[in-house]
């Protein structure tokens, strides 16, 4: 088990270095740099404070911290809004003398947790969209529900085992479908970063510390991205795909979170009017179910 004060110190010194001296407009120094990154006292240089009590913060030694100290090393260290976010949510878990060990950074056995219903309207309103394909992920990007047109361009969601329907799972487990996805390396890396930021928040939530547990336990690659520490949320972006039946798909996702239940959030995929992709996604949608579940 980890505690909060280290995966503090772990996140810190991650994002020290991921830095250069350049970067922040510190002088290299000349010669060979015995730390990669930047260097402890460099880092109380940018965020003016002591470098005593930077090391302090950075060895898990400094107790509950204020949040305008957490502001500058913040700053200081370039950190970007999930970055600082997640760093507040670490310190609020000191604070609070939660204390104990943190979801980010354990292997943990939660309980069994039953997978979230979600509510019949949004139920309706995801099979209702029947040109546009949606879903509704919960805690752990679990995949709680979806409508016909998501399943077409995701074909594994009607044949995998319920406890896998999970967009880091499908990823990290299931090579048929990551072959969908045309730069699988970027959304594994930015589903790792999801998680971590989803940690910070929630650490002790059964199904995300479920699906990082086993993660971590079954993928390698899943380990070498989780111990990299990224922080990141993309609530919406482009993503590129390989379909079997489409063939190459450019499509713009949207994350809209719902606000009655704030653990989900309903996923969509459209394409831009006019589009090769667009005209691809309209004759998926078109396609006979029984050729498409081949």
């Amino acid at each position: 088990m980890v505690r909060v004060e280290t995966e503090i110190s772990l996140f810190l010194k991650a994002r020290r270095a991921a830095l250069s001296p350049e970067q922040v407009g510190l002088p290299s120094g000349g010669g060979r740099r015995r730390v990669r990154g930047l260097r402890r006292e460099e880092v109380a240089q940018l965020a003016g404070v002591s470098v005593d009590y930077y090391t302090r913060i950075e060895q898990g030694r400094g107790g509950a911290v204020s949040a305008e100290v957490l502001d500058v090393l913040a700053r200081a260290l370039r950190m970007s809004e999930p970055e600082r976010g997640y760093l507040h949510d670490l310190a609020s878990q000191v604070v609070r003398g939660s204390g104990g060990a943190s979801a980010a950074g354990r292997f943990c056995e939660p309980p069994e947790a039953p997978r979230p219903t979600v509510r019949p309207e949004v139920r309706y309103l995801v099979d209702a969209m029947a040109e546009v394909p949606a879903l509704v992920i919960g805690h752990g990007l679990d995949l709680l529900v979806w409508n016909r047109l998501a399943e077409r361009l995701w074909p594994d969601l009607a044949i995998v085992p319920e406890e896998d329907l999970n967009l880091a799972r499908l990823l990290f487990r299931y090579p048929r479908a990551a072959t969908l996805h045309a730069d699988v390396e970027t959304m594994r890396r930015e589903m790792v970063a999801k998680l971590r930021a989803d940690s910070g928040r929630t650490p002790d939530d059964p199904r995300l510390c479920r699906v990082v547990m086993e993660l971590r336990r079954d993928s390698a690659r899943f380990r070498e991205l989780w111990e990299e520490r990224e922080v990141r949320e993309q609530p919406h972006g482009v993503h590129r795909m390989r379909h079997p039946l489409a063939g190459e798909l450019e499509l713009y996702f949207e994350k809209l979170p719902l606000r009655a239940t704030p653990a989900q959030t309903l996923l969509t995929y459209t394409a831009e009017p006019g589009s090769a992709s667009e005209e691809r996604l309209r004759a998926l949608a078109a396609t006979d179910p029984a050729i498409s579940d081949r």
